[in-house]
């Protein structure tokens, strides 16, 4: 008789063995890619730290999304970069009809209907002068029940121009009960909220500052998560859901599968997560310099998202992450 720890190679022998017995399946609907729209540009923008991924003007943005959904990724996060001269201390970009980002939601919808889920960042920090996510008192600190109400008025502008999720992602104590209230108040009940629930501090946001033109001096690190800190997520978690949140965020993703997996032992509501620009940058980097296989990298990392409980995931890869998944599912 055959030693009893044999049967473990016996799974493993073939491509078709390997598919049979896996654990954690992705399919490319679970996949959301982040886009980044810009005033001023008259043509698509790369983004230097951020290898593959560009500023969009409003006529590639369609066509990049066109090509995101025949690929059948999930959704779409869009971020509006404005130019400099258009920021102010209160962000009145954010909820200008005619702002870069209500703009471009509109067209979006307009071009693909509800063929995907259109997704809007609803945060300040990239209208604001100062690159904070909200507005700030007389000493320059965030003044976070100040900040509620132009979220309020961020979320309904994002809803009229044709989000089908807006995602509050600032870190503002009761920032999801204070948009739920004005959605629900104006008539946007369909509407849903992804609540960046577990979003830290991380250094690992750099290339993003790049990707949206950030004026930020400073930190963020009186709103946003101290890396050191576990259960913080879970009392988070607890506030956002009892707020009204559909769905629940954390972010970065890869440095923090941990949470991913403590946030989804602790609700059935979908969670995301974020691989995010620089997560995102060391593997395409790394890539390019011919150090790793990039696309294996990506298909292996964004599986090990998916593997500690994340039933959405964001990555800038996703239209090539997407495009290798129905390869394997169609063969």
């Amino acid at each position: 008789m055959s030693a009893p720890f044999t049967r473990l190679r016996r799974l493993r022998t073939t491509p078709a063995m390997r598919r049979l017995v896996a654990e954690t399946r992705l399919h490319p609907a679970q996949l959301v890619l982040p886009m980044f729209v810009a005033d001023g540009i008259d043509s698509p923008r790369p983004i230097t730290s951020m290898p593959g991924v560009v500023q969009h003007t409003a006529e590639s943005l369609v066509v990049a999304a066109r090509e995101a959904v025949a690929a059948g990724v999930g959704g779409l996060m869009l971020f509006g970069v404005p130019k400099d001269a258009g920021k102010d201390a209160v962000g009145s970009g954010a909820d200008d009809p005619d702002g870069v980002l209500n703009r471009a939601l509109r067209l979006l919808r307009d071009d693909l209907g509800d063929s995907t889920v259109l997704m809007a960042d609803t945060c300040l920090d990239e209208f604001t002068d100062h690159g904070h996510c909200g507005v700030l008192d007389g000493q320059g600190r965030v003044d976070n029940d100040a900040t509620l109400p132009r979220y309020e008025s961020m979320a309904l502008a994002q809803a009229r121009a044709g989000a089908h999720v807006v995602s509050p992602s600032g870190m503002m104590d009761g920032q999801v009960g204070a948009i739920r209230a004005a959605l629900d108040d104006a008539g946007f009940t369909d509407v849903s909220i992804l609540a960046y629930t577990a979003k830290y501090a991380s250094a690992f946001y750099g290339p993003f500052r790049e990707a949206v033109g950030s004026s930020l001096q400073g930190d963020r690190r009186t709103y946003q998560q101290d890396t050191a800190n576990r259960l913080e997520s879970a009392r988070e978690l607890l506030a956002d859901l009892d707020e009204g949140a559909d769905m629940v965020m954390v972010k970065p993703a890869m440095s923090y599968l941990d949470i991913v997996r403590d946030v989804a032992d602790r609700t059935d509501a979908p969670v995301v997560a974020y691989q995010i620009s620089g997560e995102y940058s060391m593997i395409a980097g790394a890539g390019a310099n011919g150090w790793i296989d990039a696309d294996a990298a990506f298909d292996e990392a964004v599986l090990s998202i998916a593997r500690a409980g994340a039933s959405i995931i964001l990555t800038y890869a996703a239209v090539d992450v997407a495009r290798r998944l129905s390869e394997r599912l169609l063969g």
